[in-house]
């Protein structure tokens, strides 16, 4: 579990095919403490399974699916990158609860420079508009967004000038890619409610 407070910045050393699948290595500092092999890490919101340590590059597989289903597999040696360590019982939770399971890939539509921070207006799957919600959570790229405001087909977040130095979120452009994970809550809610026959908020307006 996490919390989408990105801890570090790190870079892409090298991604190597493997099968269907792949090895992607990674170049961190900080987070490398406490994160020996078997350990999980967040690395742009996908939680990972360390299989390999160095001095100062820890190694990562990806499975089919996790290439199918997220950015990773798109990533290239110098890239950037957004770590985060696990989330330890009684920390202080500043985000919000991050499970590290992508629900899709979105695309940014638009990017507005405001003072020194951003404005991204994202695109989001149908099947993900039920789960956004204005001045609710989601994860893009592991980092802890508030929704400011919804649009047609996706919704917009705004970025404070530390999250764009410290994070990937700063060099984004329209037209890339990024890995959304939906509020977890808020899939326990919509889950449930289909389950007892409650309205589908994307097709009727009632409950």
């Amino acid at each position: 579990m996490f919390t989408g407070l990105v801890e570090e910045l790190g870079h892409v050393r090298a991604l190597h095919g493997r099968g269907e699948g792949a090895r992607l290595v990674v170049e961190a500092d900080a987070t490398l403490e406490g994160s020996g092999i078997g350990a999980s890490l967040a690395v742009n919101g996908v939680c990972l399974t360390v299989v390999e340590r160095g001095e100062r590059a820890i190694a990562f597989d990806l499975a089919p699916e996790t290439m199918r289903v997220t950015t990773l597999g798109t990533l290239c040696p110098g890239d950037p990158v957004n770590i985060e360590r696990p989330l330890r019982l009684g920390d202080r939770v500043g985000g919000h609860l991050v499970t590290g399971h992508i629900d899709a890939v979105g695309t940014i539509q638009a990017v507005f420079d405001v003072a020194e921070g951003r404005e991204l207006t994202i695109a989001v799957p149908s099947s993900l508009e039920a789960y956004v919600v204005p001045k609710g959570s989601v994860a893009v790229d592991g980092v802890s967004l508030t929704v400011a405001s919804l649009v047609p087909g996706g919704f917009q977040v705004a970025i404070i000038p530390h999250t764009v130095r410290v994070t990937t979120l700063g060099g984004k452009g329209a037209g890339t890619t990024v890995n959304l994970e939906m509020d977890l809550i808020g899939k326990y809610i919509h889950r449930l409610a289909a389950a007892y026959g409650l309205a589908d908020p994307l097709t009727r307006s009632e409950v």
